[in-house]
């Protein structure tokens, strides 16, 4: 690997995230039983295959047979690296051979938590093609809608309320995803979740409402747009 460090104590998932493909091939037909090795931190050939974008190896290791949902040891499946880290073929195979699309892990987010975070919206429509929960809640009661509206993904929006993401959900603080946006000065996200149905009355914990956390004009254009 690269500098000589390895991400792995075990060989098979070192040479699964360099993407020495052939080298791996052959590791395995001496020992198939490798396929599914776990390392210091639970985590397989394919975690690391998926984590590195290695394509062919993902494929290699799903023809062998491997288990799609293992989990490492905080809880992510390689559903949750592929779809975190934008891997839109991996993320195709891995749902194909049976992936949980609603598999947590020890934060309780799910895969489509993670693609509305960062915005991967071919993922974010697999995984909701495929019967990911629109309305999925983390530890922190926040939905991919929230993440959504916080980072100001406003296509990614779009694709949540076109799939029926609920629209006036509060997370632990009290927060809809228009708190979110108001807070954050999206003024398109949040003209988008008014228009949807959001509201703009809801009070959070500290007894804010939307309407009182939005600055400048965007609370006036939020009212009209509600008074119609």
């Amino acid at each position: 690997m690269e500098g000589g460090g390895s991400v792995s104590n075990v060989e098979v998932c070192n040479l699964a995230y360099a993407g020495q493909l052939d080298e791996l091939k052959e590791r395995l037909a001496a020992n198939r039983g490798l396929a599914s090795r776990a390392d210091q931190d639970n985590r397989t050939a394919l975690h690391w295959a998926c984590s590195a974008g290695h394509t062919d190896i993902v494929d290699l290791l799903l023809g062998l047979g491997v288990s799609v949902n293992d989990k490492d040891d905080t809880g992510w499946t390689p559903l949750h690296i592929a779809a975190s880290a934008g891997r839109d073929e991996i993320v195709k195979a891995l749902i194909k051979k049976g992936a949980q699309v609603n598999a947590v892990n020890q934060n309780g987010c799910t895969p489509l938590h993670y693609a509305a975070s960062k915005n991967k919206q071919e993922i974010a429509l697999m995984l909701l093609e495929n019967k990911a929960n629109p309305d999925a809640k983390d530890h922190l009661e926040s939905t991919p809608l929230h993440r959504a509206a916080a980072k100001g993904n406003l296509k990614m929006i779009q694709i949540l309320l076109k799939h029926k993401a609920s629209v006036n959900l509060q997370d632990s603080e009290g927060n809809t995803a228009l708190h979110l946006a108001c807070d954050e000065e999206r003024a398109d996200e949040a003209k988008l979740l008014v228009s949807h149905g959001a509201s703009i009355y809801i009070e959070n914990k500290e007894e804010k409402t939307p309407l009182q956390i939005a600055k400048g004009g965007l609370g006036s254009i939020l009212r009209r747009l509600v008074e119609g």
